[in-house]
């Protein structure tokens, strides 16, 4: 497929990762058979325990799915290559050094991490930064 390969450059990667903050609150349940009605999970996950569903708070809500976790959705919209080297692991030391965890999923164009609902706007903001200086 042309003009599909992403970056794999590390300082190409963090420079422009452009962090957007997806709106709403997201939740990590798991379920042992399929998606239940009504929810429409932004992430699954298949695991031998069962089914993971990453999908909007007031779906997990409705459906009557326990959770624990509350997170916020950050989207780096840079189009990095799935084997690219670092970013994942630049990204989480610099989260980590100021105390949050971060969850993060690979898709196809995009990463995504998932970081505690009431520390997003920090984690934007300490992305933001490390995009600066990776400039």
């Amino acid at each position: 497929m042309p003009g599909v390969t992403g970056e794999t450059d590390l300082r190409m990667l963090l420079s422009g990762m452009r962090p957007r903050l997806n709106p709403g609150r997201y939740v990590f349940t798991t379920v042992d058979g399929g998606v239940p009605a009504g929810a429409r999970p932004v992430v699954t996950v298949a695991e031998e325990e069962g089914l993971t569903l990453v999908l909007p708070q007031q779906e997990a809500d409705a459906a009557g799915l326990a959770y624990e976790y509350v997170a916020g959705w950050i989207t780096l919209r840079v189009h990095s290559a799935l084997e690219a080297v670092g970013l994942t692991a630049a990204v989480a030391r610099e989260l980590a050094a100021a105390g949050l965890s971060c969850n993060v999923v690979a898709g196809f164009h995009h990463d995504h991490l998932f970081v505690p609902y009431e520390r997003v706007a920090d984690a934007v903001a300490l992305l933001e930064d490390l995009a600066r200086r990776s400039a």
